[in-house]
């Protein structure tokens, strides 16, 4: 494959972020030059250190309260951010260009980046420095794992790269095997074209096949290495990179052998993850209790569970805590709820029976949360949920009453779906507000299961993918699926991944990947069951004083969402970067097409429709 070279600043990026980690906490100065970096050991390690701060992170949004301060699934059928200035709005409203687009310019510069630094390191780091020696520790061949994991990040930091823009500069090594460090000077050799997003998933899957086996499957003191890169990751983003590369959105063809090829990848994880004395497993409490053992996977000392492959950092905070929790609750800090569930991912939760709840006879859309999947329960807050914390005499039920109820709205927060996010979230007072420790995983197990009943499905169809999903189910005491065709248990698994995913950064890639919005719009979805429409976002209306105390509608914020085909598939290169390179090419939709469109100002405020 042809390697290109991309536009970047020469200068390094510090980027705040929060460890404890041994290993981690060993950032170097980035003044320095390589050679006093690559000269000394601790220079150098602390370069691999600062290497780890551009890691995709699905808490992101919450580090700046006042324009993002929400889930990144505010920019899918998911939820939505109560407050209209976040710049989610942008995205669900269709109101961005390639000129003031801030997250093309955020995840574009931020992947270039964290490429060119990972490349930096794998020029200058030396083995004479490091050394070599073989150990029975995690620190063996350490030279070797040192490259490895520069390696394996370079490849993460291309796949989030193709998540976002689809097709991108592939930036490995050049045609002499050197790693490509780019001169922004030479814009000659910068302006090349892009690799297609299908054979860039192949290279960022050969790349993990590189390092998997030179890394610790896992490291054995992992409260000091919590954190870092392992073996699993390796594996786990090879078979989350061919599921992508199979594909409709890159596979339209729908070649079997693509399918193939990641089933083979989600099942090697699975098959080397049992050879292990202490393998990965889904997370479950001490007495194994269904009702319990999602919800406590993401608050239970999450980094450090078994289900947590990679996290991309630890949080010892209440910002969480202030941003999720209903508005209603205040003391000495005030809650605000900004990331609203929508109503068509409640309706996305089974009934206990195992049934869509379209397709049970026994749910009452007046009673809806009863006898659902435990999930449901263990993710969103709604109305009569009993929250806030009991030491503080804090503890009471949720009110989203439309007009008065105390969680409905407030001058600070509210919710504009009827729903709070609880996944992630502790019982905290805000009476006398204390921190709690949070992670949010890259990789867990669950998707390693998941990925194989997907790709499994597509390649041969049920027989061998049942078992896979039904292990997740089984956590929370769902029925096993079975008797399926390939097409209705296509249709659950995606289901599943949306439950088990969300919040997680995987629903933008996952709507998009399966093509969910190709043959029908707005208006045509609307016979269909909320939980399988995604441009119509609804909420619920809970009327005081009614026998239909349950109402359905459109949400308060979005009747729905704009999405254009092809454009809205990928976010656009920033007008800046197709000014310098032309032959990177705009994605289609994109395109500029009057001058003044460049002197656009960035728009914080999304349109409300």
């Amino acid at each position: 494959m042809k390697k290109y070279i991309t536009y970047l600043t020469a200068a390094l990026l510090a980027v705040n972020f929060t460890a404890c980690s041994d290993f981690l906490d060993k950032e170097v100065d980035l003044a320095l030059g390589p050679e006093d970096v690559f000269n000394k050991f601790e220079n150098t390690r602390g370069q691999l250190a600062n290497i780890y701060t551009y890691l995709p992170d699905a808490f992101g949004g919450y580090g700046d309260e006042q324009f993002l301060g929400a889930s990144r699934d505010c920019m899918t059928d998911n939820a939505i951010s109560f407050w209209n200035v976040h710049r989610y709005h942008g995205v669900l409203s269709g109101s961005y260009s390639a000129v003031n687009h801030w997250f093309a310019e955020y995840f574009w510069d931020r992947n270039a980046k964290a490429i060119r630094t990972a490349n930096t390191f794998l020029t200058y780091a030396k083995e004479s420095v490091i050394k070599n020696k073989e150990t029975n520790d995690d620190d063996n061949r350490l030279y070797d794992r040192y490259v490895a994991e520069a390696r394996l990040l370079r490849a993460i930091f291309h796949f989030d790269w193709v998540y976002y823009f689809g097709d991108i500069p592939v930036l490995g090594e050049d045609e002499e095997g050197k790693p490509i460090i780019f001169d922004y000077t030479n814009t000659a050799a910068m302006n090349q074209p892009r690799t297609k997003a299908a054979e860039a998933l192949q290279w960022i899957a050969d790349e993990c096949d590189k390092v998997k086996d030179v890394l610790p499957f896992r490291y054995k003191q992992e409260e000091l290495n919590w954190g870092r890169v392992n073996g699993a990751a390796a594996y786990a983003l090879k078979a989350r990179a061919l599921l992508y590369k199979a594909s409709p959105l890159n596979n339209p063809t729908n070649d079997k052998s693509w399918w193939k090829a990641a089933a083979d990848a989600a099942t090697a994880f699975i098959s080397k993850n049992s050879q292990q004395t202490n393998p990965y497993r889904l997370y479950t409490t001490k007495d194994n209790d269904p009702k319990q053992n999602y919800y406590q996977c993401f608050v239970s000392t999450p980094h450090l569970n078994n289900e947590y492959i990679l996290s991309r950092s630890e949080w010892t905070t209440n910002v969480i805590e202030r941003l999720l929790t209903p508005c209603g609750f205040t003391g000495q800090a005030n809650a605000v709820g900004r990331t609203n569930p929508t109503q068509n991912l409640v309706d996305s939760y089974e009934t206990i029976n195992g049934k869509p709840i379209d397709q049970d006879a026994s749910y009452d859309p007046q009673n809806p949360y009863a006898n659902r999947d435990p999930r449901l329960e263990q993710t969103i807050l709604h109305h009569g949920s009993v929250w806030g914390d009991p030491v503080q005499e804090e503890e009471r039920e949720v009110d989203v009453t439309y007009g008065s109820g105390k969680d409905y709205k407030a001058l600070h927060g509210g919710t504009v779906t009827g729903y709070y996010c609880k996944k992630f979230l502790n019982k905290m007072s805000f009476k006398s507000p204390t921190n709690f420790v949070h992670a949010c995983p890259i990789f867990r197990y669950a998707e390693i299961l998941l990925n194989a009943a997907e790709a499994i499905n597509e390649a041969e169809g049920p027989e061998n993918a049942y078992k896979y999903v039904n292990e997740v189910r089984a956590r929370v005491g769902m029925p096993a699926y079975s008797g399926m065709s390939q097409e209705q248990l296509r249709e659950r698994i995606r289901n599943e991944r949306r439950i088990e995913l969300c919040f997680e950064d995987q629903r933008f890639g996952d709507e998009r990947r399966w093509k969910l919005f190709e043959g029908k719009n707005a208006g045509s979805e609307q016979n269909q069951p909320r939980y399988q429409q995604v441009y119509n976002l609804y909420g619920v209306q809970v009327n005081p004083n009614s026998s239909t105390v349950y109402t359905y509608t459109f949400s308060d914020l979005y009747r729905s969402r704009a999405f254009t085909s092809p454009k809205n598939y990928y976010f656009p290169i920033p007008d800046a970067e197709i000014k310098r390179l032309p032959n990177l090419k705009q994605n289609p939709g994109w395109e500029l097409t009057t001058s003044s469109d460049a002197e656009e100002t960035p728009s914080e405020e999304g349109t409300k429709e």
